[in-house]
């Protein structure tokens, strides 16, 4: 048998090699469309749920509660769209904002706007457009700023109201007698500007909620028992909303109140001398303690002649029934509105301490 010398491994033809992967067909063209068409339908799901929640937030159902959105001075459309959110007059404040994308951003004046919640989003952007139709007077108020509030209304004027004001136009039950003063005797709330409504209505309706709360409150019956006159309680309710400020402080800044004048002590209260000055907080330096007005109650004793805001009806309560305690001193002593309560001198010294060393006072 002839042997052949062996063939070179390199020569031999090398067996042909797949042009595709081992296990996968050729034809690749099925896979493709099949993926493309799911893409498709994903796309198209997405879209129609878009569509479907834009449609839900654009119209989201039967109107609900009144609700008041205070815009104030210099606010973007988006902090007030936040706002309508936050209130539940909008689902949500992408919805809003695209709307007003497509349908265009109205011009948002300051003032106090009346909604309802859930309503739909033209409701909405038409309430914006047409501008502010609720005057909120919020406690703490004066008469002063009512009016210069209500001034910013198309149709109103601040003049008008303050002169209707000092002429006595409108009068109060409780109001005591001599130049007209209606500060602490016009009820803090929201108040719906009807088309063409006056001047001295809106002043009427004020007045008359104040009365009907004070009223209710049992404001004559609870002042004889303090004895004191109803106004002196307005008075001191006044001082209460301005110093007391948060709920939990008021009761027991009534009973401070109560006891300095029973034992015949000036009130020693900041927010008199600033209301004399047309001021609303801010320091007080020793030139506006030296300054001799009547509502100077470091110079005199008693309460200040006239009620110095609008106190709510949580401060009216308060000044009808102040806490039971000795408390003659109170402090600030944490900026969350938590007041230190003292019945001596050497307890409010270290309450001002404590103040000083949280960067208070």
């Amino acid at each position: 048998m002839t042997e052949h010398p062996p063939v070179p491994v390199d020569l031999i033809p090398a067996p042909e090699q797949p042009t595709t992967s081992p296990g996968r067909s050729r034809r690749r063209g099925p896979p493709v469309v099949v993926a493309g068409a799911a893409a498709a339908v994903m796309v198209l799901g997405v879209l129609v749920w878009a569509v479907a929640w834009y449609e839900s937030q654009v119209d989201a159902g039967p109107p609900g509660a009144a609700v008041v959105v205070d815009v104030a001075q210099g606010a973007s459309v988006q902090s007030v769209t936040s706002d309508l959110a936050r209130q539940g007059v909008v689902g949500g404040t992408w919805a809003a904002r695209l709307y007003f994308f497509f349908h265009g951003a109205p011009v948002v004046r300051p003032g106090g706007y009346g909604f309802r919640r859930h309503e739909s989003l033209a409701a909405v952007r038409a309430t914006l457009l047409a501008g502010p139709d609720v005057l909120v007077v919020s406690p703490g108020f004066t008469v002063a700023e009512v009016a210069a509030r209500l001034g910013q209304f198309p149709g109103h004027d601040a003049t008008t109201f303050a002169t209707a004001v000092a002429q006595r136009t409108v009068v109060s039950r409780y109001e005591a007698p001599g130049p007209g003063n209606l500060d602490g005797l016009l009820a803090p709330g929201d108040y719906v500007l009807a088309a063409g409504q006056s001047d001295v209505s809106v002043l009427e309706q004020m007045v008359l909620r104040f009365d009907a709360e004070a009223s209710q409150a049992g404001l004559v019956t609870a002042a004889a028992a303090l004895g004191i006159t109803p106004y002196q309680a307005v008075v001191a309710a006044s001082i209460v909303q301005k110093e007391g400020v948060y709920s939990e402080n008021v009761a027991k800044v009534a009973r401070v109140i109560y006891n300095r004048l029973a034992r015949g002590m000036a009130l020693q209260m900041d927010s008199t001398v600033l209301y004399s000055e047309g001021r609303d907080g801010g320091p007080v330096t020793p030139a506006d303690l030296a300054l001799d007005t009547p509502y100077n109650t470091y110079l005199h004793t008693g309460l200040p002649p006239t009620p110095i805001c609008f106190p709510s009806v949580a401060s009216l309560h308060a000044a009808l029934g102040p806490a039971p305690g000795d408390w003659l001193y109170f402090v600030l002593v944490s900026r969350d509105g938590t007041e230190a309560f003292s019945d001596t001198l050497a307890g409010q010294l270290a309450n001002e301490q404590l103040a000083r060393s949280r960067g208070l006072g």
